[in-house]
């Protein structure tokens, strides 16, 4: 917890808040804020909005951090302030101050042992990919479209061979930072609504670029380029080099994060919210 304020003789620790937060990221180089100043970011978007309701700066800490271009229907940060306000006003107050693409969707007083990164024990992602000779409109930057026809079939079996717990080596990053490429897959469901394949995916903890380079590999396997024990063979090679294409972030969303039930956070519809109510 942050450090304590000091009035007189009396020391009083300030309140923590969780937040709900629904953003669309293509307009951001992702959540984190850069050294950059000028580069735009969810994370700095938050901060600045939540500081003038707060009426001191605020740093917020996320769930997830998502890429450039990523976009969350339910991302979850907690924050320090001295400021006691009511949940309604840190909602009304800082969408007042937020752009159109961000938006807080709750807030809740949380115990100062709440830390919304390792107190999360299960994080969700849907890659959602729009199938058709033509490319959408209204979905453009919202979905990864391809005109080529995807087996779905295929495409869950080879996401079969990932579940469970793993050295992701083949499917993260060259350069993620991540101390151990050991991640454990609880949930890789791949479905079709309309034109839409989704894939649908939990795990404790994710490594960069994860789910974007299975999307490549599942997306390979189901246009036929590959058998779906491929995507064993690249998870057994332990080398990114002999993993598939990295996907492109539109249509990756951070869709849930789960937490002990001790904190009482509110429950979330799984988004993204133009999809048919599932679980």
């Amino acid at each position: 917890m942050s450090k304590e304020k000091t009035t007189g003789a009396i020391s009083i620790a300030p309140f923590r808040y969780a937040l709900g937060i629904e953003y669309v990221g293509a307009a951001y180089r992702g959540w984190q804020v850069q050294a950059y100043d000028n580069v735009p970011t969810i994370q700095a978007e938050v901060e600045r909005a939540l500081s003038v309701i707060a009426n001191h700066p605020v740093q917020v800490i996320c769930a997830g951090r998502t890429d450039a271009g990523v976009s969350a229907s339910h991302q979850v940060v907690h924050f320090d302030s001295w400021a006691e306000r009511n949940d309604r006003a840190w909602v009304l107050g800082t969408n007042s101050h937020l752009p159109d693409d961000i938006s807080i969707k709750w807030a809740t007083k949380v115990p100062g042992c709440f830390h919304a990164r390792f107190s999360a024990r299960e994080r969700r992602y849907r890659y959602l990919i729009y199938t058709s000779p033509s490319r959408p409109a209204i979905l453009a930057g919202g979905v990864t479209w391809t005109h080529r026809k995807l087996d779905v079939e295929r495409m869950q079996q080879a996401a079969h061979y990932l579940l469970g717990e793993h050295d992701f080596t083949s499917y993260r990053a060259v350069g993620c930072q991540a101390k151990s490429p050991v991640r454990e897959i609880r949930r890789l469901d791949v479905y079709r609504s309309g034109h839409l394949i989704v894939i649908d995916v939990s795990a404790n903890a994710f490594l960069h670029h994860m789910i974007r380079n299975i999307a490549g590999v599942l997306m390979a396997v189901g246009a036929g380029d590959r058998p779906a024990e491929w995507a064993l063979e690249v998870l057994q090679a332990r080398d990114r080099c002999q993993g598939g294409v990295t996907a492109r972030p539109d249509g990756l969303y951070f869709v849930d994060v789960r937490y002990p039930d001790l904190f009482k956070l509110p429950d979330t519809p799984l988004g993204p919210h133009f999809l048919p109510t599932s679980d």
